[in-house]
């Protein structure tokens, strides 16, 4: 501890340390000196966190240094960003890949900056923020406490060729209140081409591909949301909240003009509302309901792309068996239901009971539709779906039948794992 420090303490302790408990200190200190402490203390961050403290600038994060996908082949990327100990005011975060396949190199810059005293990542956050990106991006995966890029992730079922490339500005302000209430104010311009067996054409034939070789998405957006007595763990990149018995509202709209850079007259609205129910005996359900609309005409990149999971991992806000871009809509609602009984069976078996496993079931329902306003079936000014090598479709709008997935599975396992048996109904 400093002096300063020493002497608060000194004159604020209630009791004296004793002379064993001022030893403590003595000798905690005296390991963060050691060499060899410091560099199994970086290794532990390095694994829990997955960034590596260098003091002023760190290192990550660590599962996105290599990844794997047919597009790029073995993809190899390295960042960083700087760190409170350089300014509290000000951060600054970059990163480069590149993949053997395609050997284009992709990146990203961005600088953010803190209204208040506290840093970017102390409640309650009153930020600006500027990025520049150029990088691929899976359609209709919208990942939660994880990059696109991980290692963990590289490994997908079925074909996972469809990729946008990305070349977005983007500014931002964040203002959030002891309230918990927060609004997000920006504006996005995308230069948006495609990759692998994505393709921009408005002819039926598979010999007009590419004749758009890519298209302006200029948008303003504004993101609000509540959620009254949140509480969450910051990480090193997002936030996870505990889940509560009080809602948490979002509402997110966003819309471009043909006269600002953008390709499209359209305006999208997304409503959200999720809570958790404790059901006494019976455990507790996480509860999320959902809505949107789009008005105008779009093509298929800026219609709702359901957010689909080919990885092996079991995402929540994810339909587990849906394929990325199978299913695009302009108007939708949807259900998601995740139950935990929290041993209300498990627990009269005795062997189980000691293991602490808990039963888990859940239900996702999604049901919408498209309009022939953005249907290119209707629309010869708007872009094909995607199809494969031999013409067969690979998105399709949703129709009048709802998509459905149910699930039942065993969460606790090892006090960290679930494993889910998952249905496509």
């Amino acid at each position: 501890p400093s002096a300063d420090s020493t002497k608060f303490w000194e004159s604020n302790r209630y009791v004296p340390l004793s002379k064993s408990e001022r030893g403590v200190y003595l000798t905690i200190d005296s390991l963060k000196k050691i060499p060899l402490f410091r560099r199994r203390m970086n290794q532990i961050t390095l694994l829990t966190t997955g960034f590596l403290n260098l003091g002023k600038i760190e290192i990550g994060p660590d599962e996105s240094f290599y990844s794997y996908n047919p597009v790029e082949g073995s993809r190899f990327r390295f960042g960083g960003r700087t760190t409170p100990a350089l300014s509290k005011k000000i951060n600054f975060d970059i990163y480069a890949a590149y993949g053997l396949r395609d050997k284009i190199w992709k990146y990203n810059a961005g600088v953010t900056y803190s209204f208040t005293k506290r840093t970017i990542y102390q409640f309650p956050v009153e930020l600006i923020r500027l990025s520049y990106m150029n990088d691929l991006k899976i359609p209709g995966q919208e990942l939660q406490f994880t990059q696109g890029d991980n290692i963990f992730l590289s490994v997908k079922r079925g074909v996972n060729d469809k990729f946008f490339l990305n070349k977005t500005i983007k500014a931002e302000f964040l203002d959030e209140f002891q309230t918990h209430f927060s609004y997000l104010l920006g504006y996005s311009f995308t230069r948006q081409s495609t990759a692998g067996n994505l393709h921009f054409n408005t002819g039926d034939s598979i010999q007009l591909r590419d004749n758009i070789p890519y298209i302006n998405i200029s948008e303003f957006y504004l993101n609000l949301r509540y959620a009254p007595n949140e509480k969450f763990y910051q990480g090193k990149m997002y936030r996870d909240p505990f889940p509560g018995k009080y809602p948490v509202i979002q509402l997110k709209i966003a819309g471009g003009l043909k006269s600002i850079y953008n390709d499209y007259n359209d305006l999208r609205l997304q409503l959200s509302i999720s809570r958790r129910y404790y059901l006494s005996v019976l455990g507790y359900s996480d509860v999320a309901i959902e809505a949107g609309k789009i008005f105008g005409q779009v093509s298929y990149p800026l219609l709702f792309i359901h957010n689909a999971n080919q990885t092996y991992s079991y995402q929540t806000n994810s339909y587990n068996l849906m394929n990325f871009l199978e299913f695009v809509s302009d108007q939708y609602v949807s259900l998601n239901v995740d139950h935990c009984f929290n041993g209300f069976f498990f627990n009269k078996v005795p062997l189980l009971k000691k293991l602490k496993l808990r039963e888990v079931v859940s239900l996702k329902v999604l049901y919408g539709g498209l309009t022939k306003n953005s249907n290119p079936d209707y629309r010869n000014n708007l872009f094909k779906f995607p199809v494969d090598a031999n013409v067969i479709p690979l998105t399709y709008g949703l129709g009048q039948k709802p998509y459905i997935e149910a699930s039942v599975g065993v969460s606790n396992i090892f006090k960290i794992f679930r494993v889910d048996l998952i249905k496509r109904i």
